[in-house]
């Protein structure tokens, strides 16, 4: 099991840049795949972002393509998230999630808001 917990969400403005940090808990990190997705209210959870175990693959929807970048430090124990330039749209509240499968995702962080104001 492993437990997540983001950091790094705020207030910042459109055109701006923000890194999102989520620190895992245990010494299995690089057991697990890592992913970002983000959620408004009303809405379903949306997928960000993906990195394997190894950090060598990466996967991006393509609202956030060329913009937002997702890398890990497995000696850390710790996957980021940099964003930038950054729209009103991607207002959210951030979530952590490792799977042991890549591309599904079992834990949960606790999630970091972001807002951006135009």
């Amino acid at each position: 099991q492993v437990q997540l917990v983001e950091s790094g969400g705020g207030l910042v403005q459109a055109g701006d840049s923000l890194r999102l940090s989520c620190a895992a808990s245990g010494r299995t990190f690089s057991s697990y795949g890592m992913g970002w997705f983000r959620q408004t209210p009303g809405k379903e959870r949306e997928f960000v972002a993906r990195i394997s175990r190894s950090g060598i693959s990466t996967y991006y929807a393509d609202s956030v393509k060329g913009r937002f970048t997702i890398s890990r430090d497995n000696a850390k124990n710790t996957v980021y998230l940099q964003m930038n330039s950054l729209k009103p749209e991607d207002t959210a509240v951030y979530y952590c999630a490792a799977g042991v499968v890549y591309g599904t995702f079992e834990y949960w962080g606790q999630g970091t808001p972001v807002t951006v104001s135009s």
